[in-house]
């Protein structure tokens, strides 16, 4: 019976985070969905109207930056409407946007969480395309156009561009953790995309058709993937394009980012409960296959797997009478993963630390934050947003 619980330990591991980018790569080429034809020149495609949707809380000092470089965007200027959500700012906010004629403010007195503001915001959405951006982030020039482009097939409900961690020499593992993590993510998000649909959208940068937006409850925690795959169990696709991508710093340090890692993991767990029409893979086929692969076994199942790997490869190790048996063999590399996670832990700090550490910890950092998550969502009350990480 050990055996069994440990050899289903080890290959829920192994598929989730290995296994399903082999078999999703394998997939993606020898069955990939039929695209469409599109026009790539704008001269031949007239672009539609859009609306840039950011909803702020207290965002007074990136809300220079995030205009100008709004204002940089390559989109015809009588085709786009900057729509800002202020949900119960304390700072100048309102005054600071002010000074842009062509921007609408709108919000309110109180604050009411990110998904109520998203919620609010969307009955002035009047554009048949809204695209929606997190305030800490800028867009690179040509982001809008390309996000348009998708939208000319039909099948497609939501398009996720990509989010980039930006960091330099000098960061810390919070910062270079998080985009080798998003770079794997992105890989995956692309392959998922050529074999049918991507399983959620990235808050920092997606669009959606403003008619296919349906308001969330206020208390969610993931509003961005939650509208997506909302979107998806109607029956359209997910986009998803790198050459549309928005970028960010990464967390300030290692305890900013666990906060936010802890609250991701119970938005995870949330969006499991809400979510549960797309465990029928008789119904949805291709999309519950992905979401399963993708999401649900890293978000519950998985993280349980991998702790238990440790005590059960120990155990069956000693009541093997051979010393080199599997598990012994399996227990050692074990032991030097986590050997390398807490020489990468004790240089959490250190901008030198290199890969062979970070990662090891990061990884161990993630699944962690995701059992923490179950804590999280389950003993307080919260609402939907403004809990935000400081970022560097």
């Amino acid at each position: 019976m050990l055996q069994f619980v440990f050899w289903t330990c080890i290959s829920f591991v192994l598929y989730t985070y290995i296994g399903y980018a082999i078999l999703i790569y394998i997939l993606a080429r020898l069955f990939p969905y039929p695209i469409k034809e599109r026009s790539q020149n704008s001269e031949e495609y007239e672009l539609p109207p859009l609306t840039l949707f950011i909803a702020a809380y207290n965002e007074s000092e990136i809300i220079p930056d995030k205009m100008l470089n709004c204002l940089e965007l390559d989109y015809p200027k009588d085709k786009l409407n900057i729509l800002w959500v202020i949900d119960g700012s304390t700072d100048d906010s309102r005054e600071l946007l002010a000074k842009y004629p062509m921007v609408t403010i709108i919000g309110s007195a109180h604050r009411k969480g990110k998904t109520a503001a998203v919620n609010h915001g969307m009955e002035y959405v009047k554009t048949p395309i809204v695209v929606f951006s997190d305030a800490n982030c800028l867009l690179n020039a040509g982001a809008l156009k390309i996000i348009a482009r998708q939208f000319q097939d039909p099948t497609i409900g939501c398009v996720s561009g990509e989010k980039r961690v930006a960091f330099d020499n000098d960061d810390t593992v919070s910062s270079k953790g998080e985009g080798a993590y998003w770079k794997y993510e992105s890989l995956l998000k692309r392959l998922d995309f050529e074999f049918y649909s991507a399983v959620g959208a990235a808050g920092e940068l997606f669009a959606v058709r403003t008619e296919l937006f349906a308001a969330m409850e206020e208390d969610t925690l993931l509003d961005d993937f939650m509208l997506s795959m909302r979107i998806a169990l109607k029956g359209y696709r997910i986009a998803y394009t790198a050459d549309a991508y928005a970028v960010e710093y990464g967390s300030l340090n290692m305890e900013e980012e666990g906060k936010r890692k802890r609250r991701i993991a119970a938005g995870g767990w949330q969006s499991i409960g809400r979510l549960l029409p797309l465990l029928n893979g008789f119904k949805f086929k291709k999309l519950s296959f992905q979401y399963i692969s993708h999401r649900v076994l890293r978000w519950s199942v998985t993280p349980f797997a991998f702790f238990a790997l440790f005590p059960l490869a120990a155990i069956l190790g000693y009541c093997d009478s051979s010393l080199l048996n599997v598990f012994n063999i399996i227990f050692v590399a074990q032991c030097l993963f986590y050997l390398c996670a807490a020489f990468g832990y004790l240089m959490r700090n250190n901008p030198n630390s290199t890969k062979l550490f970070y990662i090891p910890y990061y990884f161990l950092f993630m699944n962690t934050n995701v059992i923490r998550g179950i804590y999280y969502l389950f003993s307080r009350s919260f609402i939907g947003g403004w809990e935000k990480s400081q970022r560097k």
